[in-house]
């Protein structure tokens, strides 16, 4: 991803953002931290590093708004648990918008994790699409303007932060394997036992398995 910024710079910037907005699961601290680093190196201007990632951002959001909308929770639990989303995330997204309203949306699109379902529950909640626009457009600008300024303003340690990266890299890489290996399983486990939960609800009662 850092290659990817260094040298396609705000272009590479624009699909990262859409993408992770359509929820791939892209790392956008990396995405805009780094972006950030670049603006105090002088590659990329700090404005236009948070204007175009939250206008891309935006735009994924509206896909996966849509997606939400128009699939209904039914399509988005279908689809979701080939993104590893499973029925408690979802159940969690819903509680979080539970007492805060639409503006939940500006909320959820301003924090980590739980950005990246925001707009998916928004769809199938219904929230107006003016309404969502704008205050996705909030929550996204004020995500991404402190996340780039975070990375601007570590851009002067960048090169000794990357130096121990390097040498720390196989044991980071080795760790970030094992914990996405474990994460995975857990979610398969988890889709797993909603999946037999539902089976069991749907089972006749008094029916003894052969």
């Amino acid at each position: 991803m850092e290659h990817l910024l260094f040298h396609a710079g705000y272009g590479a910037l624009a699909i990262l953002g859409f993408l992770e907005a359509c929820c791939i699961p892209i790392p956008s601290e990396i995405t805009f931290g780094f972006a950030g680093v670049l603006a105090y190196q002088g590659h990329l201007n700090v404005v236009l590093v948070i204007v175009i990632g939250s206008a891309a951002e935006l735009c994924g959001s509206f896909v996966s708004y849509g997606a939400g909308r128009l699939g209904g929770r039914p399509a988005v639990e279908r689809v979701g648990k080939y993104l590893l989303i499973t029925k408690s995330d979802l159940e969690r997204a819903e509680r979080f918008f539970t007492g805060r309203g639409e503006f939940a949306v500006a909320i959820g699109r301003a924090l980590p994790v739980i950005r990246a379902f925001t707009s998916l529950v928004a769809g199938f909640m219904e929230v107006p699409p003016v309404q969502f626009g704008v205050l996705s457009l909030i929550g996204t600008v004020f995500y991404a303007a402190t996340i780039t300024l975070v990375g601007y303003g570590f851009g002067s340690a960048w090169n000794s932060i990357s130096h121990y990266l390097s040498i720390g890299g196989y044991a980071i890489v080795a760790i970030v394997v094992i914990a996405v290996a474990a994460f995975i399983i857990y979610r398969l486990r988890e889709l797993r036992k909603e999946a037999a939960s539902r089976r069991a609800k749907h089972a006749q009662p008094g029916r003894l398995p052969r």
